[in-house]
């Protein structure tokens, strides 16, 4: 699972997915899980959103961990900063974004993974090979908070399995307990420029095909330099 990565700057983010600005948004740079981070979606019904630069894409800052429909609280006792792609359809806290087509872009300029080839935790980041920005596959939820009303925008990650990936299967500690092939490495869904419009806004079916592994080509990954990438 990725617990951690770098966002662009806002200006970055509008320039490359082509979205208007609406209104100044900020936030912390290296994102970690329940922090407040970018994401851009299908604007919801009402936005007024339907021609000219930034159409059929919305900018919105979130808590980095989803927040399904049926929490109490804010603070949720388990974790879902990432998602399982193979669960969405059956788990609670994502079939309904999943089914309702709540998918989103999460920008970033890097991510990270642990590598414990050597025996021990090393962190590796990840950059496009390309040099431009990731567009991560995410889903989005937006909780009415239960004591309050006031509304809570939130986002997770997909994952999805990596095993024989000739890159991401090395990351991730190794279960002694399961062969090398069926490890459950995870990796994110990178989500390619030309795919974007039809992850936000196709149906299900076409959706769901672009949950994939990204060839090893794509990405450009090592060893993390310490405070690298900000």
């Amino acid at each position: 699972m990725c617990t951690r990565y770098i966002s662009p700057e806002t200006a970055d983010i509008e320039r490359h997915w082509h979205i208007g600005s609406r209104q100044p948004l900020r936030w912390v740079r290296d994102m970690y899980p329940n922090y407040q981070g970018p994401f851009i979606r299908a604007p919801r019904e009402g936005d007024g959103k339907s021609a000219g630069a930034g159409a059929g894409r919305e900018l919105v800052v979130g808590q980095w961990g989803l927040i399904p429909w049926f929490a109490k609280e804010r603070k949720l006792k388990f974790p879902t900063s990432n998602a399982r792609s193979e669960e969405l359809a059956q788990k609670a806290s994502y079939k309904h974004p999943w089914a309702r087509g709540q998918r989103c872009i999460i920008p970033a300029l890097s991510f990270f993974e642990p590598c414990w080839e050597t025996g021990r935790h090393v962190p590796w980041q990840f950059r496009r090979a390309d040099g431009t920005p990731w567009g991560l596959a995410g889903l989005w939820n937006t909780w009415a908070d239960p004591a309050t009303g006031e509304l809570v925008e939130s986002y997770t990650l997909l994952t999805i399995n990596a095993d024989g990936h000739p890159l991401m299967g090395r990351m991730h500690r190794p279960d002694p307990k399961r062969p090398p092939h069926l490890q459950d490495k995870r990796s994110v869904v990178p989500i390619e420029p030309a795919d974007v419009d039809a992850w936000l806004h196709a149906p299900l079916v076409e959706a769901a095909t672009l949950v994939r592994l990204a060839p090893a080509e794509l990405f450009d990954g090592g060893p993390a330099a310490p405070e690298r990438g900000v």
